[in-house]
Order: structure tokens, then sequence, then C-alpha cells
């Protein structure tokens, strides 16, 4: 029995965005016919531009058939992204002069007059231009001169065979108005197209609207799943692809570092480990940016290049409030060894925010992350569904990395019973936590390490300060119950609150 000799692979033309051609394996076959499905307002033209633009610099002939925007509003639509039209056909096949009265006919039904001139006036302009990437914007126009899904059907494949025929490429846009209602768009549409993609935007209750993607179908290649975050940004869509751990490993050395500070290293059993995140926990006051930025400190001087992500901090409070404690970050910002990056979670999405840590590892060779807050970063969003799962992948991908991450969650209260409105103790490899307790008529603070996977870490529970020479830890507080509760009960001898700089000691 003979085998049929398989064909070879069509080429694949980029689609002039970097994160949709990622997301496509590579950018979509050519010759073929893929729908871009998307209610007003999603980025259709503007991907399709940017389509189109990409061919301009391969050196192919490009062609751009609207039959719902004038050739005036594409124009603005690219001047808005600093793009010359220069190099691109576009052809109205709707004019002023078919908009005149006289020209109106009343004796043959629109389907059987209208749609057939356009479908006739589009082929002839194919064949004048012999184009190698088309857009047709948009088939809502064809569906209205249609009229019914049998003449429409057949339409849209008359359409997609004569494409085929002139070897064209082809992005049919379609705003989705007059199709059924249906969270999977026009199926009938879906079954012709080589490709499927489609463009969503969503407005929350506070904050900017959120757009998204997803490859709904591509026959015969592989793609990457899922929806996936992208902004319209000037230049064109930036899409960010969904982050998958598993595709992500590098080799690192797995010995543990110093946090800056030799007697937090005891309580985690040795320091930070790479490839590891650790949780800092505690109400708002008790020293977790301080300890988090001790640490960044430890790995800047290694000659580690760091980033934080700052969710709640003004940055030049941060900057100040470091500096007056002997931890002056600008040295290392303008040196290009920190990246600080303050974040408004009502402005980004999660696949937004996921990119610009990638970026950071990927780019910028940083093996030191700290992201605070959670608290922000998750309460902001309350819209977005799965948002632990993405922590979990974002955390996953870090690791695997060998990248040292800190994250800071405040809790809510001072003394007595706290709580989190968000509980990611589970995604943690390692929990510091930080409290509040009273004793000798003062408010003090306590800190110990409750959770390592990687270290046989200390028990105790240490006081711990901040003073204008940093983060300070002293002994264990060994004359005490309920210190984690902060109310302790005293049942040592004097002394127990001792530690290294406190005059009293």
């Amino acid at each position: 029995m003979t085998l049929p000799v398989p064909s070879p692979p069509r080429p694949k033309l980029s689609t002039g965005t970097a994160g949709l051609d990622a997301i496509l394996c590579g950018g979509v076959e050519s010759e073929r016919v893929y729908l871009i499905e998307g209610t007003p307002g999603t980025g259709k033209t503007t991907l399709a531009l940017g389509f189109l633009l990409e061919g301009v610099r391969q050196g192919e002939s490009t062609l751009y058939i609207t039959l719902s925007e004038s050739e005036a509003e594409l124009r603005s639509v690219a001047a808005s992204h600093g793009w010359s039209m220069d190099g691109i056909d576009i052809y109205e096949v709707v004019t002023e002069a078919g908009l005149d009265r006289e020209a109106e006919q009343t004796v043959l039904h629109p389907a059987e007059l209208e749609l057939g001139e356009t479908a006739r006036a589009v082929m002839a302009r194919v064949r004048a231009v012999n184009p190698a990437r088309v857009v047709f914007d948009s088939l809502s126009e064809i569906r209205l001169l249609a009229e019914n899904p049998q003449r429409y059907r057949r339409q849209v494949l008359a359409l997609k065979y004569f494409f085929a025929q002139q070897k064209c490429t082809v992005l049919l846009l379609d705003d989705r108005s007059g199709e059924p209602t249906s969270s999977c768009g026009d199926l009938k549409l879906h079954s012709i197209a080589h490709g499927v993609i489609t463009l969503e935007q969503i407005a929350l209750d506070f904050g900017a609207e959120r757009r998204r993607l997803r490859v709904v179908k591509l026959r015969g290649s592989q793609f990457r799943g899922g929806f996936h975050d992208f902004t319209i940004e000037p230049g064109g869509l930036a899409v960010y692809p969904r982050l998958v751990a598993h595709e992500h490993h590098s080799a690192f050395d797995h010995a543990p570092v110093t946090t800056g500070n030799a007697e937090l290293d005891k309580l985690l059993g040795g320091g930070l480990n790479p490839g590891t995140n650790t949780l800092l926990i505690g109400p708002s006051g008790a020293g977790k940016t301080t300890t988090v930025t001790c640490a960044m400190m430890a790995a800047l001087r290694r000659g580690e290049h760091a980033a934080y992500f700052v969710f709640d901090e003004g940055l030049p409070t941060l900057l100040a409030r470091s500096a007056a404690l002997g931890m002056d970050l600008r040295p290392y910002t303008d040196a290009g060894k920190l990246w600080i990056r303050q974040i408004d979670p009502a402005e980004m999405s999660p696949g937004e925010f996921t990119h610009h840590v990638r970026r950071a590892i990927e780019q910028d060779q940083v093996h030191f992350v700290v992201i605070d807050s959670l608290n922000a970063y998750l309460q902001s969003m309350p819209g977005e569904k799965y948002l632990h799962l993405q922590m979990h992948e974002l955390l996953t991908y870090l690791n695997q990395q060998g990248v040292i991450t800190l994250m800071v969650l405040g809790q809510h209260g001072m003394l007595g019973p706290v709580a989190a409105d968000v509980d990611l103790s589970y995604l943690a490899d390692a929990i510091v936590l930080l409290r509040y307790f009273e004793a000798d008529g003062e408010v003090r603070k306590a800190v110990s390490v409750v959770k390592t996977r990687t270290a046989n870490h200390e028990r105790t529970i240490r006081e711990f300060t901040i003073s204008p020479a940093g983060v300070e830890v002293g002994a264990p507080l060994k004359g005490f119950q309920g210190v984690l509760g902060g109310i302790p009960v005293w049942t040592g001898q004097p002394g127990a609150l001792a530690y290294p700089g406190n005059p009293s000691a």
C-alpha cells in the first residue's frame, strides 16, 4: 500500500502584530481566508491595517475593500497610530455617487441586484490590483444586502473560492451586527473560514475597559488557546499571550542568598533560595515594604538586577523613605540595575502585568522581583475571574526561571485578630509573619517564619524593629505567650525584649 505524500506546509505570513504571531505560532498561512469578528470598538480595523502594512513592508501588493468606512476615516485611524497608508490600495464600494437618490431602483429586489453588483465590483477590483493581502470590511454589509441566511452563505462561499483562485490571503471583518445572539458568534461563517479570531471588549464597574482575543479555530495549525489580553496602543495592537509556565525552564544555582540581615537569614533557615517565592504578611505599617527593600538592596549589592512592582505606595514616597533608612535606590535605578514600575491596577489587565514581569526577566535579566502589594492587585480587579490561577502560573514561571520573588500582603487590624482579603498562602514557598504586640506600655513588633518549603527554618518569634540603620531582628521572645495574637502574657524574666541597637539592652 502506497501512502500519500503529504503536501509541504504553506508559508506563514506575519500579521504585523508580534503578540498575535506568537499566539498563532508564527502567523497565518498564505492564500487562506480568515474571519476577524468583534463588536465595534474592539480593534478590528487596527488589526487589519497592521496586517496590510506588514505586507507593504514585505513588498507585497495590498488591498483594503471597505463597505462600512470611508477612505478618509481609514486614513484618520492610520494617522492616529503614526502610520502612512502609502502602498495600500483602498477601494470604497459605496461612494457618494452610489448614495444618490436618482441611482436607486425599486423594480428589482435589493438582494437580486445590489448584492450581485457589489460582488462583481469587488471581484473586478481584485483582478485589477492582484493583491497578495486583502481586507474585506465588512461582512455585515453583505449580510444586510443578502437579507436571508441562505443567500448570505452562498455569497460568502463565492467570495472565498474567488479569493482562493486569486491566491490572496484575506481577512474578513465582521462586527457581528444582525447575527443571532450567541456567545459563539456566527457559526455559518466559522465553518467557512480557515481560521477565526474573536475580539472582545469588556466594561468593568470601575477603571478602563478590558480587551481580549481568542483564536476560535485554525485549520491545520497549532495555536495557543484561551483568552489573551490586548490593548490598543499608538502603533497598533499590543497583544499579551497567555502565560504557560511549563514552557519556560532555566538552569540556575539553588544556593541560598542573604536577605541583608543575618538574624532574618537564621529565621528563614539560611536565607532566600533562588527559584522560590516568599510572602510577607502583616498589618499596615508593620515593616513589610522595608523588609523587602532590605532584601532587594542585598541583591543589588551582589550585582543582580531587580524589578519592583509598586501598587500601593507612590514612587516618590518609596524612594524617599528607603533613602532615609540608609537604602538609597536611586543610584541603582540610574545605573539600570533596578527597574521600578508603578502599577495602576484599574488601568492594567492581568495579562499586561504578566507581560511586564516577563519582559523584566527575559529582556532586562532580572533575578529578583518584588510585588507590593497583592491586595491592590487582586482587589482592584474584582471582575477578573481566575485571578488566583493567573497568579499561580506567574509564580510558577518565576520559580522555574530561578527568580527570587518577594510578595507583600496586607492584613486588616492592628492588635488582636487580623485578617486578609485574600489567601495566597498555599502559593508561597515561604511565609514571613509580622505582628504588633503590646508590652511594657508600648506597641512593639514581632517577626516569625511560619513556613518554608526549602529549609528547616526557626520556629521562634523574635522582636522586630526599624531604625535609621534599617531592619533589626532581636533575640527570641521566650518570655511571652500570645505574641502573635497581639496581647501577650508575660511569663519570663526581665530583659526578654533586648535586641541589637535597643538602648535598653
